[in-house]
């Protein structure tokens, strides 16, 4: 999927770099997801590992800024890659997972 202007910067981010990795590794999956406190969640990989995600660096520019808002960060859901809000917003899984805290 090329990038397109009406998809959002962290959106085509995460196609772009999926896109990119080497074959010899699996395609890294968000397989679970779950609302831990504050802007945190416990996302579970397709290897099995576990981490914690702070969103809160992530969410101070562009179209990002709307998971400042609370109750639009706990709607998330997972789509068949990554979390995702409203078709909006989604990070790639690599990046998550090297963001995030062994839980």
């Amino acid at each position: 999927m090329p990038p397109s202007l009406s998809l959002p910067l962290c959106r085509e981010r995460c196609y772009r770099e999926d896109r990119n990795m080497p074959t010899n590794n699996p395609l890294l999956k968000v397989v679970a997801a779950e609302y831990v406190r504050d802007y945190t969640l416990r996302l579970t990989f397709n290897t099995g590992e576990v981490r914690l995600v702070d969103f809160t660096p992530l969410m101070q520019k562009g179209i990002c800024r709307k998971l400042q808002d609370l109750e639009y960060f706990k709607s998330f859901r997972l789509d068949p890659f990554t979390v995702d809000w409203n078709d909006e917003i989604g990070f790639a899984p690599r990046y998550l997972y090297e963001r995030g805290m062994a839980a």
